[in-house]
């Protein structure tokens, strides 16, 4: 039996226990596709105990929960190259290209598959990515400079992933407790007040970017690296301006070089602010139709460390000269 072959028996075997709890047998089911860490819906199938066929019948139920960043199906040549890589197969005869899930994909499993095997899962895969943030942060003299920041970026996706779904089953009676925390490092997660509303941070500033159709406009003199993380999911195309004088120089070259490699499609450039700045500020395809400007009460670096509201402006004509004011700034150079 193939390597494989010898992880899925593993996991067929699991009857009361989690398999997912089973790291090895499931990293041997884990592919790199299209630059990611994909795994197959059979697989998954399986760790969940579903049939394939009723598995992504659950699935299509719920598809506008899976965009093509959560699920996608195989090509023909991604197929076939997989395969090549097994020297046994259990795909005999002709059948539909199978799906495959990213990380993100997986977590929304969570929201999808219902039983007390889908809880026990989705405990243990939140255990296990707290786990990834604890090793970071115990081992920071081991690990390289480059290595902690493309650690800390898809550390913070996850952390962001698993928020997103978990707000979902927030209770009122999580509250009292949520807001005694707010300003504590030790909470594991931090929140801000976004339009009234109780938020996880990290969400709702890349649920702000995602809404950018042509451009964004960052005003903050505060940014560092997290700043610059919330962009990794910005839209195909849109340009971000940054408008800073990075006071306290928080934000290094070296980190934004870094982040630059990890993501070449994202264009940002930076322009002072000159000193005339104090409240932070995001614009969205500013001019356009689309335009969206949003009042953040703390810099994006610190956002959920403190407690701070984002509030959507609804009179955008008073700021029409400040930002067109901005826009003849000089060019920030990151040191």
């Amino acid at each position: 039996m193939t390597e494989k072959g010898d992880a899925m028996k593993n996991i067929e075997e699991v009857t009361t226990e989690i398999a997912i709890v089973d790291k090895e047998a499931v990293e041997n089911l884990i592919y790199i596709i299209r630059g990611q860490k994909v795994m197959l819906d059979v697989d998954l199938a399986r760790i969940y105990g579903y049939e394939t066929r009723r598995f992504n019948e659950q699935v299509k139920n719920n598809v506008e929960r899976f965009d093509d960043d959560f699920r996608f199906q195989l090509t023909k040549d991604e197929f076939e190259n997989l395969m090549s890589k097994k020297s046994t197969s259990s795909w005999g005869g002709t059948r539909k290209l199978p799906y495959v899930f990213t990380e993100t994909g997986i977590y929304m499993l969570m929201t999808v598959l219902k039983g007390d095997l889908a809880i026990a899962q989705s405990k243990a895969l939140i255990r296990i990515f707290k786990g990834m943030k604890d090793y970071i942060s115990e081992n920071r003299a081991l690990i390289g400079t480059d290595d902690i920041t493309r650690l800390a970026i898809q550390t913070s996706e996850n952390t962001a992933a698993i928020a997103k779904i978990t707000d979902e089953m927030l209770r009122k009676s999580d509250l009292p407790k949520i807001f005694k925390n707010f300003a504590s490092s030790d909470t594991g997660k931090e929140f801000l007040i976004m339009n009234g509303q109780l938020a996880e941070a990290n969400v709702v500033y890349q649920g702000i970017y995602a809404k950018a159709k042509s451009s964004i406009f960052i005003i903050d003199d505060y940014i560092g690296i997290k700043s610059i993380m919330h962009l990794r999911n910005v839209n195909p195309g849109v340009v971000v301006t940054v408008f800073s004088d990075n006071k306290q120089s928080h934000l290094r070259r070296a980190d934004l070089n870094d982040f630059r490699n990890e993501f070449p499609g994202i264009l940002i450039d930076f322009k002072r602010t000159n000193n005339t700045m104090h409240d932070r500020y995001i614009i969205l395809d500013y001019g356009k139709r689309s335009e969206k400007i949003y009042h953040c009460g703390a810099s994006s670096k610190d956002a959920g460390k403190k407690t701070t509201t984002i509030m959507e402006v609804q009179d955008r004509a008073v700021y029409k000269q400040l930002i067109d004011t901005l826009i003849t700034n000089p060019v920030l150079r990151i040191t």
